[in-house]
């Protein structure tokens, strides 16, 4: 999210040998350049591996997961149609960032222009505020599902989960607009030395000589914002599923209502844990080797996209069933 990996001024001033002589302040202020992973510049060849392994699933996944959902008529229900939307941001939050990262660890390729810079940190932000939208509206479906299964084709229509969608972007794209205009009109007098492996809004912010404390509060706002009402209303969504579940006449019906909702349950976990362990870190773990934070952060990025496929792969049986015949070259 925004605010995590709230780097010290002093790391953001640290040069890398290769990299010198891009600190001083007549240097091209439309040019910055990413570290990767500070500390660890000897082992980007090796860390590159399972990034590029994390990054392949995730692409294979997500793309076999759009397309089931796509070629296969009894798929085509509103939780499925929530699942295609995660995939999408899955692809693109991957999409966005690790190509460049893998040019980092391989190519030594460090620089960035501003403009790519911001392009990046906004698309990087808007769909991190996109996931956790979806992950909520689909805690909002399993609780129609289970809460008011008679009427769950009639809430849940077509229009209503394409205006669910739009909600969700014009939400992230409205709270992020603002960031690059904010950065944009900032000085970068002083170094131009990311220490990180993509562009994220504090990290440049850091790297600015002016007062940027405005930029911090509305960082912290929106960030506070957003993980904090989305998990609330998830969290709701669960204490109604809760009790609708527990009121069930039999333990079987009770495992198999619950059942439904395991996959979803993943996938807020896999989501909101590391943003959880990275916040908590930085916070309060200031003897946190700097390397941890980036790979935190990076792990965000890698881990969600690649599970996410394969969580719901395992436990539902129309996609799984459907993933199988179509690897062994066979059809409906």
């Amino acid at each position: 999210m925004i605010d995590e990996l709230n780097k010290r001024k002093d790391l953001q001033k640290t040069p890398q040998q290769d990299l010198s002589g891009s600190n001083d302040t007549g240097s091209d202020p439309s040019v910055f350049f990413l570290t990767g992973i500070p500390g660890l510049e000897a082992l980007h060849p090796w860390i590159s591996i399972p990034f590029c392994s994390m990054f392949s699933v995730a692409l294979l996944g997500n793309c076999t997961l759009l397309y089931v959902i796509k070629t296969e008529p009894s798929l085509h229900q509103p939780m499925f149609h929530f699942l295609a939307m995660l995939a999408v941001i899955d692809l693109v939050l991957s999409t966005t960032t690790v190509p460049k990262i893998l040019s980092i660890f391989w190519f030594n390729s460090r620089e960035i222009s501003f403009n790519a810079c911001l392009v990046q940190m906004f698309f990087l932000h808007s769909f991190s505020i996109m996931q956790s939208a979806v992950l909520l509206a689909m805690a909002f479906d399993r609780y129609v599902a289970i809460c008011n299964p008679l009427r769950y084709a009639t809430i849940l229509t077509n229009s209503v989960i394409a205006k669910i969608g739009l909600v969700a972007l014009a939400r992230a794209v409205l709270l992020m607009v603002p960031l690059p205009f904010l950065l944009r009109r900032l000085p970068y007098c002083g170094s131009h030395v990311i220490a990180h492996c993509y562009c994220e809004h504090m990290a440049m912010v850091n790297l600015a000589c002016a007062n940027t404390m405005f930029n911090n509060i509305y960082g912290i706002i929106v960030a506070l914002f957003i993980v904090g009402l989305d998990l609330m209303f998830i969290s709701l969504s669960y204490v109604k599923i809760l009790r609708t579940v527990l009121s069930l006449a039999s333990k079987e019906e009770q495992l198999k209502a619950f059942g439904t909702c395991v996959a979803h349950l993943c996938a807020i976990l896999v989501v909101y844990t590391p943003v959880v362990l990275s916040s908590t870190i930085h916070r309060f773990g200031h003897q946190v080797a700097p390397h941890i934070h980036i790979l935190l952060a990076n792990f965000y990025l890698l881990f969600p996209p690649m599970m996410n496929p394969i969580v719901y792969g395992v436990k539902n049986k129309q996609i799984r069933d459907r993933v199988l015949l179509l690897f062994r070259g066979k059809s409906f």
